[in-house]
């Protein structure tokens, strides 16, 4: 098939990756969320590793993107980013390592019920943080963060508790190919009390690194190759999309982007769970 037809056969991804971006990056998710169901509503026939192969790599664009534009914002935290993301590096190796071995029906149930525990306790929990003004508590560290608009965040949290839930995001967001923001973003929130705006940006940094850990071990183990087309599509529509969502993040209320990523969560698993029951 030569060149041409192959761009004619996926440019229906393009618009699909935009939507992805810009949801994914509004909430902090990265977007494999919605790509990965999506995926495996259709192309039934692909084996596990190759479909997380795909949505990992679209994270990792998707992420980039979305981190350079909160970058412009000023609401990462690079610090706790990177200690989150270096925690989470082996558990994403590991994670991409055994989705070879996940039979797929059985993936397809676990992703499904996963993604729907996690919308009933993010809609009736949404979280709303309760910032520290600088108040010291033991083994927290206090942070305070400016925006480039000058809105100021004051939080804490306990590192240590971020590191050993960083390695489980890691293995679970790698395993089942959601680049992990979708779980690293109510942990933020709801355990390590940081505000939603700052939680989602920050995700977004850890993101783009754990997303591409996971990508290279599957190019290492030759699963990618089957995806690149696909891949390439979806990424270029992802990488406008993001810039999109990360302006869009700037009007929508904290309370409601962690509602609309659960009321999503909900529609994939329980859609994923009707085919597959």
């Amino acid at each position: 098939m030569t060149m041409i037809a192959h761009i004619e056969q996926y440019a229906w991804l393009i618009p699909f990756g935009f939507v992805l971006g810009t949801c994914g990056t509004l909430i902090g998710a990265g977007g494999g969320f919605i790509l990965m169901p999506a995926l495996l509503l259709l192309y039934p026939d692909e084996s596990p590793e190759v479909i997380t192969s795909i949505s990992l790599a679209v994270v990792f664009f998707n992420a980039l993107s979305g981190s350079w534009a909160y970058a412009w914002m000023g609401r990462i935290d690079y610090r706790s980013g990177l200690l989150f993301a270096t925690a989470a590096i082996p558990g994403a190796i590991v994670g991409a390592l055994s989705t070879a071995c996940i039979p797929r029906q059985l993936f397809d149930i676990l992703f499904g019920l996963l993604m729907v525990a996690g919308s009933i306790f993010l809609f009736l929990h949404p979280g709303r943080q309760k910032e520290t003004a600088g108040r010291e508590r033991n083994n927290h560290v206090v942070k305070t963060l400016v925006e480039k608009n000058g809105v100021v965040h004051n939080f804490s949290f306990n590192p240590k508790v971020g590191v050993g839930l960083s390695f489980f995001v890691g293995y679970i967001s790698s395993a089942l190919g959601i680049g992990g923001g979708i779980v690293h973003v109510p942990i933020l929130v709801r355990l390590l009390n940081f505000p939603v705006h700052i939680a989602t940006a920050t995700s977004h940094f850890m993101l783009a690194i754990m997303a591409l850990t996971g990508t290279l071990v599957h190019v290492a183990r030759g699963s990618f190759s089957h995806g690149v087309h696909r891949t390439i599509a979806l990424a270029v529509g992802a990488l406008l999309g993001a810039q999109v969502g990360a302006l869009l993040s700037s009007r929508v209320k904290g309370s409601w982007i962690i509602r609309g990523l659960a009321i999503a969560l909900g529609f994939v698993g329980i859609r994923l769970l009707t085919l597959v029951l």
